[in-house]
């Protein structure tokens, strides 16, 4: 087989892990918590260490691959990611998990930040666009057998195992990598910037920290506290990247209303559908007791209508305009979550059914324009630093979500857990519809830059996610 098929197992292998451990661990969660009789707080931190680690490391992990070899990077994060997982199978506690989970988002976010670099240098022409798609699709079946897979093998081992069945792929994979991919970098590629990342990273964790600890009272001194001082960290951030003269994020990129709005609804689709699958996890299993792998059943009509969906977008992109189908979306996900609220102590699982299927598919027309549209509407040297930029803010979507929502569940269910989960329904729900508005104000289709055949092929594949 040749080195460019090589190339395609070792990329979708490793990116498929990536997706498929994500939804794993959402559906193992509650059984987490009862074996470390964890909090609420700690549950979040087991999800949202690894998305703040993605979130940090996506847009320094192209340029390190950029200049060290991106064979060798890749290698390198799929590495990290294995022991990672090896770690998180061995926790002893829910500190051990959440800081084992942090490791692996590291390096998750090399492999994905890596992943598409590696495809496009190996394929050209018409085997580029093929290549694509199949990675795509890997991604649309991690995302929708994640909950079912982790199910059964959360109920037919162990939590653990879900890291565990990590160990012997990595290595196969980290084995056909260093053997049979080819080693590629850029000539043109400075030096990491190493000040952005390190501000970046601690106005992430200082935000999460403050958000999943105002759970237990805004009243309380160090959510204050920590909340400015991500503040301030964010300010350094910025003016650390407008004086680099190779910044990991190019703020004259802000100027375009199409980037922006495309990074808002990033943000706005896992801050809202993606967050709230936690909490409906929990609900499931916890209130309901239907068992992990009951669960991951019960959660397939989200995630299978999002792939279908997603397939379709697919087909329609040269059709409808990213704009109407991200603001579009965003209203049949508002819509979806809107229809799972009415929730009481009595209430049967299917009460969430239409709601689950209306927000999948709209999640799925929601996704398939993201990609073009953070790159679309750049010049071809930015693109990669675009897609960067949109995947980051995906994954601070996701864990600023799971905090501000923990934060309001945990405010407003003291007598049933259904009262808290119908409140963040509607915030989830609010979110979406206000996403929906952004959407069709800030994305512009004039914004877009022609691109020939073969960077269209990788501009219009899905950006890797917590989720997707």
């Amino acid at each position: 087989m040749e080195r460019k098929w090589w190339t395609l197992v070792a990329v979708v292998v490793g990116v498929f892990i990536l997706v498929l451990d994500i939804l794993i661990v959402n559906i193992a969660l509650p059984d987490i918590g009862k074996d470390f009789d964890s909090s609420l707080s700690d549950l979040q931190w087991v999800v949202d260490a690894y998305a703040l680690a993605l979130a940090a490391g996506l847009l320094m992990g192209g340029s390190i691959a950029d200049l060290w070899g991106r064979r060798r990077v890749y290698a390198a994060g799929l590495a990290i990611f294995t022991l990672g997982s090896l770690l998180c199978g061995l926790a002893t506690g829910p500190l051990f998990l959440a800081i084992a989970r942090a490791g692996q988002g590291v390096g998750g976010a090399v492999v994905w930040a890596t992943s598409l670099a590696l495809l496009s240098n190996a394929f050209r022409g018409k085997d580029r666009g093929v290549a694509f798609g199949i990675y795509g699709a890997v991604l649309g079946v991690g995302a929708a057998a994640g909950p079912l897979l982790g199910g059964l093998i959360t109920s037919g081992l162990s939590w653990r195992w879900i890291f565990f069945v990590n160990i012997p792929i990595g290595i196969a994979t980290i084995a056909v990598t260093l053997l049979k991919v080819s080693e590629s970098r850029s000539t043109s590629a400075g030096r990491p910037d190493l000040a952005g990342f390190g501000t970046f990273a601690v106005f992430l964790t200082l935000l999460i920290y403050g958000l999943i600890e105002s759970g237990r009272g805004w009243g309380r001194e160090s959510v204050y506290l920590t909340l400015i001082g991500a503040a301030i960290a964010l300010a350094l951030f910025v003016v650390v990247e407008w004086k680099a003269r190779s910044p990991m994020l190019d703020l004259a990129l802000f100027r375009n209303s199409t980037f922006d709005g495309g990074l808002l609804a990033a943000f706005g689709l896992n801050a809202s559908l993606y967050a709230l699958i936690t909490y409906l996890i929990i609900y499931l299993q916890q209130q309901l007791g239907y068992s992990a792998f009951d669960a991951g059943l019960r959660s397939l009509p989200l995630t299978a209508s999002m792939a279908a969906a997603s397939t379709v977008a697919g087909r329609l992109t040269n059709v409808i305009s990213p704009r109407a189908m991200i603001g579009g979306g965003f209203l049949a996900v508002g819509t979806g979550v809107l229809l799972m609220t009415g929730l009481y102590a009595g209430t049967e699982w299917t009460h969430l059914l239409p709601g689950m299927i209306v927000a999948g598919i709209g999640g799925g027309f929601v996704t398939v324009p993201l990609a073009s549209t953070a790159v679309g509407v750049v010049e071809a040297s930015k693109a990669g630093m675009a897609s960067g930029a949109n995947a980051t803010a995906r994954q601070i979507g996701l864990a600023t979500g799971i905090a501000v929502l923990g934060s309001i569940f945990a405010a407003t269910s003291h007598t049933e857990f259904t009262d808290g989960l119908n409140v963040i329904l509607i915030v989830g729900s609010v979110l979406a519809y206000v996403s929906a508005v952004l959407a069709f104000s800030l994305i512009r289709g004039q914004d877009f830059v022609q691109r020939d055949a073969s960077e269209l092929a990788v501009d219009q594949t899905p950006v890797p996610s917590a989720s997707t």
